[in-house]
């Protein structure tokens, strides 16, 4: 496959006024509440409310005031406030998490806020100008670990158990860096620190090696998996699953601990590890083995790369206020946590970043784009980074970065590609100097996406990179299949590539 061709500066703009246009459609604010209720994910009555639920911590007789001056009474007939119940376990009917401010969704089947997307959304949002709805953007975060413990997948209580990775302190020192508002700034020091605790103690701790991992609380198949991931013969994600487990010979891991052959039944430890695999935003790859079903024995390299941004950033702002002993604790964190992603993620023999199995005390050899994590967090020596650029013909395709070099059915794997991945690989080779390969990453992901914009008039959630098409869904067996419209994190990451130097016409 060659390259797409070069766009020229008027194909650019118009990609550019159309991800202008889009930030109003995908935001959603109180008026929109009974769109942002509706969800395609689950199962619905027809003639019966959304409901709502609004945190326990709240207001809600005040709040639900607020809402019908928002609303017609049309719109409000059919919605249903409820309080939510101080236990997850007592939630019988799903519904929609209310958050006070505007947000803007990813797109498509994705019409609520989603964690690790809101910072590729922002990076955009700061780009385009939009400084008020990028503000909101991170006060809806800083909202949900205020009033639902986390930042949560997304704002559904379905996702009420598990998290995503957490790119909150670069969100507030991105937007920081705009509006110069200490008073806010120091208002968010309290949330970060909650945050940051929630990844750094069991059950997210490991604390053999003093390494996190991801973990979901919740227990049995996710709701919205079981609905709406299914294929043309009405088979669930489950029962391809299981399809394969019967049919193919499994090495990775112990496959007994996932897949009851007897009974034809997953085990709870797989439902436990499916939704720990979509709380680290990759759903789905084998990068944890089939289907990531063993991700729970593993620190994974973007996880810990992120945590140590989070303590550089902690360090970052205690240093704004003039805090030099919290600054420095921060900073003692962080080279801690540098030393153990170097002793146990850091494969000298391969050249890249690897996962690492605790039980075993080996890294998987599973090559996966998350290796450019530590080059984009300066995680990485001068000489790691060189040997991971060295290796960059294992993921370079004709549109751009491969998610891992591996071919198994699922999306997060090759031949498909996706804007954040790319941003991170392209700033990570930019930091460590190696700027004509980043800006040849950067250039042939940019020319993919016009080039499909030319032909679809939308950007897209991924791309077959291999082909540099939007056309994916016949190649992906497992999760859903379909390719979401929108985009918000490829309209991101567009701007942010451009406004880095790309498509130079």
């Amino acid at each position: 496959m060659t390259n797409p061709p070069t766009p020229t500066t008027a194909q650019i703009d118009k990609v550019r006024v159309h991800i202008k246009k889009t930030w109003k459609t995908l935001t959603r604010s109180h008026e929109h509440l009974l769109q942002s209720a509706k969800d395609t994910k689950l199962a619905h009555k027809p003639e019966t409310p959304w409901l709502v639920y609004i945190s326990l911590s709240e207001d809600c007789p005040n709040i639900q005031t607020v809402l019908e001056r928002s609303l017609s009474p049309k719109d409000m007939q059919q919605l249903e406030i409820r309080t939510l119940p101080s236990e997850v376990e007592a939630i019988e009917e799903h519904g929609l998490l209310y958050l006070p401010g505007s947000y803007v969704v990813p797109g498509g089947r994705f019409n609520e806020m989603y964690g690790w997307d809101s910072y590729f959304i922002l990076l955009g949002l700061l780009r385009d100008g939009e400084l008020e709805l990028a503000q909101s953007q991170v006060d809806q975060l800083l909202y949900q670990v205020k009033h639902y413990g986390t930042i949560l997948n997304s704002n559904r209580t379905y996702m009420l158990s598990r998290s995503q990775p957490p790119v909150l302190s670069m969100m507030v020192l991105a937007l920081f860096q705009h509006t110069q508002d200490e008073e806010w700034l120091r208002s968010t020091v309290s949330l970060l620190e909650q945050f940051y605790y929630y990844w750094v103690v069991p059950p997210h701790l490991n604390a053999a090696t003093g390494l996190s991992r991801f973990y979901a609380f919740g227990e049995g198949a996710a709701p919205e998996v079981l609905f709406s991931e299914r294929d043309e013969e009405g088979k669930s994600h489950y029962d391809r699953v299981k399809e394969y487990y019967q049919t193919f010979e499994v090495a990775d891991y112990d496959v007994n601990l996932y897949y009851d052959r007897e009974n034809d039944e997953l085990t709870n430890l797989f439902y436990k590890g499916d939704r720990t695999m979509r709380e680290s935003g990759f759903d789905i790859t084998n990068r944890f083995g089939p289907f990531s079903a063993d991700i729970l024995h593993y620190a994974p390299v973007c996880l810990n790369s992120l945590l140590y941004q989070m303590e550089q950033d902690l360090a970052q702002i205690n240093h704004v206020f003039g805090n030099e002993e919290l600054e420095q604790q921060w900073r003692d964190r962080a080279d801690i946590r540098r030393d153990r992603i170097d002793q146990c993620l850091w494969d000298e023999e391969q050249g890249l970043y690897f996962d690492y199995h605790f039980q075993s005390g080996e890294r998987r050899r599973y090559e996966f784009a998350t290796t450019f994590y530590p080059l984009w967090q300066g995680i990485a020596s001068q000489a790691q980074a060189q040997r991971v650029m060295e290796n960059l013909s294992l993921f370079e395709a004709p549109g751009g970065i491969l998610t891992s070099t591996h071919v198994t059915g699922n999306q997060w794997d090759a031949p498909f590609g996706w804007a954040p991945l790319t941003l991170i690989a392209v700033q990570g080779l930019h930091r460590y100097g190696y700027h004509l390969e980043g800006d040849r990453i950067a250039n042939k992901f940019i020319a993919m996406v016009v080039k499909e914009f030319e032909r679809r008039n939308t950007l897209v959630e991924k791309y077959d990179v291999e082909r540099c098409s939007a056309n994916v869904s016949d190649d992906i067996s497992f999760g859903y299949s379909s390719n979401e419209v929108g985009f918000g994190w490829t309209n991101g990451v567009i701007l942010e590539l451009l406004a880095a130097g790309g498509k130079k016409v």
